[in-house]
């Protein structure tokens, strides 16, 4: 049975003990809804892949409650001092050299010598970070490469009965994963998200590298197919076929609009919420409109553009 946790502080308390005692506790960020387990536990993280069926060599990201924590997880370096201090908390996970003795479990860091982490700037889930005392790795709270969840309903729809608990907050504001960047070396963005990469290079005053297609896995998201509804998904539709779900951009007929006024960040607020809810009606298509491939549109399209891989 899943436990449906209260946003009260006694609700909090309740979810951080269970955290503690190496449950599986759902929780919403900025981002998406998060499946929180210690990260120190074997066991608990463990369960993580289990319950969202995801390969072990896919890592996990690991949610603290400051700066402080993080540094004590890994080597921190003064590009990374910089980038907290413009970005965190937020949708920002960096990723560095795991520090020696920091006891994290091999199974988050997928075997890797380095750890993502990240504070997330949602006031509830630092909240409940600081109440638990513990790194917690989260990935999204769903089956692995489906639809992330945006809304606690979404948890449950995907995992309920498979975890212990979620804390029933809100709706996610971002509405997409963090963006990942990669500080064991040259800076690199790993995966899109919700911090842009010229606003990295802004902070760092110098440029950012790209990951290669042909790279390893070196963090969440970058596997090729992933947040993928049941239906399959058609990009750039400048027309709409018979029978497609349409999920619009700007001003088109549709029967969702990410955006009618073209604004982004609106529009990656909505795309997961949107997915979830075309994908519900039972339409074997969904047909997107094309989104731009600027700012926080990298993210979307990245997004995208792996929900409509082949599978």
């Amino acid at each position: 049975m899943t436990e449906q946790f209260s946003s009260s502080p006694d609700g909090l308390d309740s979810a951080a003990e269970h955290l503690r005692n190496g449950h599986l506790i759902a929780f919403p960020t900025e981002t998406v809804y998060g499946l929180g387990a210690d990260a120190r536990s074997d066991s608990a993280v463990a369960r993580i892949y289990e319950a969202k069926q995801r390969p072990s060599f896919n890592p996990l990201i690991v949610h603290v409650a400051d700066v402080a924590a993080a540094k004590a997880l890994v080597m921190w370096s003064d590009e990374a001092e910089a980038l907290a201090e413009a970005f965190w908390p937020g949708p920002l996970t960096l990723v560095l050299p795991l520090r020696e003795g920091a006891g994290i479990s091999k199974l988050v860091t997928a075997g890797l010598d380095t750890l993502a982490v990240r504070v997330p700037a949602a006031p509830l889930a630092r909240d409940l970070l600081a109440r638990a005392a513990v790194p917690v790795a989260a990935p999204s709270a769903n089956r692995s490469g489906q639809i992330s969840p945006t809304r606690a309903a979404h948890v449950l729809e995907g995992l309920s009965g498979r975890i212990d608990g979620v804390v029933m907050g809100g709706p996610c504001t971002v509405g997409l994963e963090s963006t990942i960047l990669g500080l064991a070396g040259r800076p690199t963005l790993l995966r899109p998200g919700g911090v842009t990469r010229e606003a990295l290079a802004q902070v760092l005053g110098r440029s950012v590298a790209e990951r290669h297609a042909t790279d390893g896995i070196t963090a969440p998201g970058q596997t090729r197919s992933h947040y993928a509804p049941k239906a399959q998904v058609r990009l750039n539709a400048v027309e709409f076929a018979a029978g497609e779900a349409r999920l619009g951009f700007g001003p088109v007929d549709c029967d969702l609009n990410l955006s009618d006024a073209e604004d982004l960040t609106e529009a990656a607020s909505n795309l997961f919420e949107y997915l979830h809810r075309l994908d519900a009606t039972g339409a074997a298509h969904i047909a997107v409109s094309p989104i731009p491939h600027l700012g926080l549109g990298v993210a979307i399209n990245d997004r995208l553009s792996r929900a409509a891989a082949d599978r």
